[in-house]
C-alpha cells in the first residue's frame, strides 16, 4: 500500500499568501466595484532594467545559432556570473570566495527550502519569530519538528535573544523579513560567535541586503569574524533586480563549513550540497544567468540603484503617511517591508478584513508569519508609486 508523507498533514491548511489570495478573489467576487490595493505580497512592479533586458535578447540570439547555442549547463552555475558575484557583492567588503562556494539557482526560496535535504533529521532549529513561512514548512515536511523560537516584537526593539538551550541550526533573515529591521554587526557576531561555541550552523538570508541604507549595516554575514566556519549565505535577484518572474539567485556554501555524523566525523557540506544539486536540479538556464551578470555592469548597478530607490522612496512614503495616520511602525528604512501595529484589542486577520472591506487596501496578517506576529502587520513597498499614495490617502482619512 502507498503512503503518504505524513508530515505534509501537520501543516496549515494553506500557505499564507494563497489564503490571502483566497480571501482577495471572495471580496472582488462580491465586490466587483471595489478598487483594491494591494501591499501585500512582496512581488515587484518595475520593469527589468535596460542593461539586464539587453542581455536576455543578446542570450536569447545566441540560442538561435548552433555556434553559440547552450545545452545543459554547470548545475552550480556558470563561472562568469560566479565571478561577477564575487567580483561584485563580496570583494569589496572584504570577503574571499572561491567560485565552487558559489551555487547558482533559480530563487532564494529554492535554496532555503532544500538545504535541509543534507542535514540530519535530529537537528534542533531555532528560529526567530516572525520568521518567512518557508524555512519552518520545509523542515516540517522533512520530518524536523525540534524548534525553538527566539522572539522578536517591540518589547526586544525586535532584536533576538540567543538561545538559553542549545541548538543545531539557526535561521535568521536581516534585512528582516517580514519586519522591515536590521541587525547592526555586534549583534551578528553574537550569532555568529554562539554558532562556533555549540558547532551549530546559521542559514543566513540575505536578500533584501540591497536595500540597506544606514552605514554600520552588515550586508553579508561574512564580515563577521569566524562566520565562514559557521554560516550559509543566501542571496536573491527577485527583488534586488525585479527577477520574480526571470528566477535567479545564488546560494554560498564556504568550504569550511562542516557538521558531523552520528558518529562524530566532521563532514564538509559543500561537496555535499553539490552532490544534491546535480542529482536534483539541472541548473539555472543559461539565459537566467546571462541577465543576472549584467546587473554587475557599471550601466546595470546604476539601473538597480534607481529601481530600488523608487521602491524605497515608495517605503518612505508609507512609513511617514503611517505615523501621521497614528499607527507605531517599524521597518521602510533598510528594507522594502513595512511592520505595524495593528490597533489594541485587534487582530492580524481582523485588521486584514478591516482594511480590505473598508480602505480596500490587501496586506499580510503579522501571525501568519509566527505567533510573535500577532497584532501586528505588514505592507510592502513594491506597489506602484500612485497606489502607495493612494493607499495612504486612504488610511488617513482623506
Amino acid at each position: 500500500m502507498s503512503q503518504v508523507n505524513e508530515n505534509f498533514l501537520k501543516l496549515n491548511a494553506s500557505y499564507l499568501f494563497s489564503e490571502i489570495a483566497h480571501r482577495v478573489a471572495d471580496f472582488k467576487a462580491a465586490n466587483p466595484e471595489a478598487d483594491v490595493i494591494r501591499l501585500g505580497i512582496g512581488d515587484v512592479t518595475q520593469p527589468l532594467c535596460p542593461a539586464v533586458i539587453s542581455a536576455l535578447h543578446r542570450a536569447v540570439d545566441e540560442m538561435a545559432s548552433a555556434s553559440t547555442f547552450r545545452g545543459y549547463g554547470p548545475e552550480h552555475g556558470y563561472d562568469f556570473l560566479q565571478k561577477a558575484i564575487i567580483e561584485g557583492d563580496f570583494q569589496p567588503r572584504g570577503i574571499s570566495l572561491e567560485l565552487d562556494e558559489v551555487f547558482i539557482n533559480d530563487g532564494a526560496k529554492s535554496d532555503t527550502g532544500n538545504i535541509g535535504d543534507i542535514l540530519g533529521l535530529n537537528n534542533r532549529l531555532c528560529m526567530t519569530d516572525p520568521i518567512y513561512p518557508v524555512y519552518v514548512d520545509s523542515n516540517r515536511m522533512a520530518g524536523r519538528d525540534d524548534i525553538i523560537y527566539a522572539p522578536c516584537n517591540a518589547g526586544n526593539n525586535f532584536v533576538p535573544s540567543l538561545p538559553t538551550e542549545r541548538v543545531d541550526v539557526i535561521y535568521l533573515c536581516y534585512p528582516n523579513n517580514p519586519t522591515g529591521t536590521v541587525i547592526s554587526k555586534t549583534e551578528l557576531q553574537k550569532w555568529v560567535d554562539y554558532a562556533l561555541a555549540n558547532d551549530a550552523i546559521i542559514m543566513y538570508d540575505a536578500a533584501y541586503e540591497a536595500y540597506i541604507r544606514e552605514e554600520g549595516i552588515p550586508h553579508s554575514i561574512y564580515e563577521c569574524e569566524g562566520a565562514k566556519k559557521c554560516a550559509i549565505e543566501f542571496h536573491s535577484y527577485s527583488k534586488t533586480a525585479g527577477f520574480t518572474g526571470v528566477r535567479c539567485g545564488y546560494t554560498i556554501v564556504p568550504r569550511e563549513v562542516t557538521a558531523r555524523t552520528s558518529g562524530g566525523e566532521r563532514v564538509a557540506l559543500n561537496p555535499l550540497w553539490n552532490r544534491r544539486q546535480c542529482t536534483k536540479f539541472n541548473g539555472t538556464s543559461y539565459i537566467q544567468q546571462r541577465a543576472a551578470e549584467a546587473i554587475y555592469t557599471e550601466e546595470g548597478k546604476a539601473q538597480v540603484r534607481a529601481t530600488i530607490d523608487y521602491y524605497m522612496e515608495n517605503a518612505r512614503i508609507m512609513r511617514e503617511g503611517l505615523i501621521k495616520a497614528g499607527f507605531q511602525v517599524w521597518g521602510g528604512v533598510n528594507a522594502p517591508y513595512i511592520w505595524l501595529k495593528t490597533p489594541d484589542g485587534v487582530t492580524s486577520w481582523e485588521f486584514f478584513d478591516q482594511l480590505l472591506h473598508g480602505p480596500n487596501i490587501v496586506g499580510t496578517p503579522g501571525v501568519g508569519f509566527g505567533p510573535s506576529g500577532e497584532g501586528y502587520f505588514r505592507l510592502t513597498a513594491f506597489g506602484q508609486r500612485e497606489d502607495c499614495l493612494r493607499a495612504m490617502e486612504r488610511l488617513s482619512g482623506k
